[in-house]
């Protein structure tokens, strides 16, 4: 019995060390992909600006003086002020706690109806696929910010509704994703060393197949946050969003668009912000592609 269990012991102490010197050299080829690590560095810096926002000394984000309304960009306001009186600086600071909020929590339930549903539609086939694909053929059949805003009319404006219309945008993507991946994979000698010993279908999709999906939602993950800021952006600009006075960056831009003749800075310090949020994101998940892609280790 004592032996049975050193041995186990022994075993699952080689898997540790074995996944740890993936991780490792995951984190190593990574560090020397200077387009991920430029990405890494945009996307923590907003995420260090999001968590920190409360500590930092910043003004009242939806509090406004018109003693200082649309002023320019001084050394007392670094970003100006927008057309309430507002600090621009304090309002594009607490607004990327509310977009890098909507990126993460909209590709999180995408990912988490997209993947079983793509999972159950490659490993069983046949009927089931056929309705699943069909179901994800309508939905692709609108371009991803016109569902979107018709996701958002029916549910109501507000930013809970456009996370989950954003949410149920992305989710055509990951069913197609995992489904080809788990197409590639169901046929493969550990899939039927599984069904040997007898294991069911849940239990092979999920401790089986979908761990070597990861890696493919990852890094589609990491592209998806972009596209979720990006398409949330638009709402808010479009006035389906986060209404006012919620610092978010979209709805900042559009507030801002009134007064572009005379007081440009109020949409274009908004606009660099998701620029560079979506941009360090697409260049993460570009190099977590690269580096995750077994065909480019060599």
């Amino acid at each position: 019995m004592a032996a049975a269990v050193v041995r186990k012991w022994k075993r699952l102490r080689t898997l540790d060390s074995a996944k740890l010197d993936s991780f490792k050299d995951v984190i190593m080829r990574l560090s020397r992909n200077r387009t991920a690590v430029l990405g890494a560095v945009i996307v923590l810096f907003f995420v260090g600006m999001a968590v920190l926002a409360p500590m930092l000394p910043l003004g009242n984000p939806t509090r406004g003086d018109f003693r200082l309304v649309l002023q320019t960009p001084s050394t007392s306001h670094w970003l100006g002020t927008d057309e309430m009186g507002r600090d621009l600086l304090s309002r594009i600071v607490w607004g990327s706690r509310i977009s890098l909020t909507i990126g993460v929590i909209s590709v999180a339930i995408g990912a988490s109806l997209g993947v079983p549903l793509g999972a159950i539609s490659g490993y069983y086939g046949g009927r089931v696929d056929l309705i699943i694909q069909r179901f994800i053929d309508v939905m692709l059949a609108f371009p991803g910010i016109l569902l979107a805003i018709v996701l958002v009319s029916v549910l109501g404006v507000g930013l809970t509704n456009v996370m989950i219309a954003v949410g149920i945008v992305s989710i055509p993507i990951y069913t197609r994703l995992v489904r080809g991946t788990v197409l590639a994979l169901k046929g493969r000698e550990f899939v039927a060393a599984a069904k040997a010993v007898g294991l069911g279908d849940t239990a092979i999709i999920f401790r089986h197949i979908l761990p070597n999906c990861l890696g493919p939602v990852l890094v589609q993950s990491t592209l998806q946050v972009a596209s979720s800021i990006l398409w949330a952006a638009g709402l808010g600009f479009l006035g389906l969003g986060a209404q006012p006075p919620t610092p978010e960056w979209g709805t900042i831009l559009s507030r801002g668009r009134d007064y572009l003749m005379v007081a440009p800075h109020i949409s274009t310090f908004p606009g660099i912000a998701i620029m560079l949020v979506v941009l360090g994101f697409n260049l993460l998940g570009d190099g977590l592609r690269d580096v995750l892609d077994p065909r480019l280790k060599n």
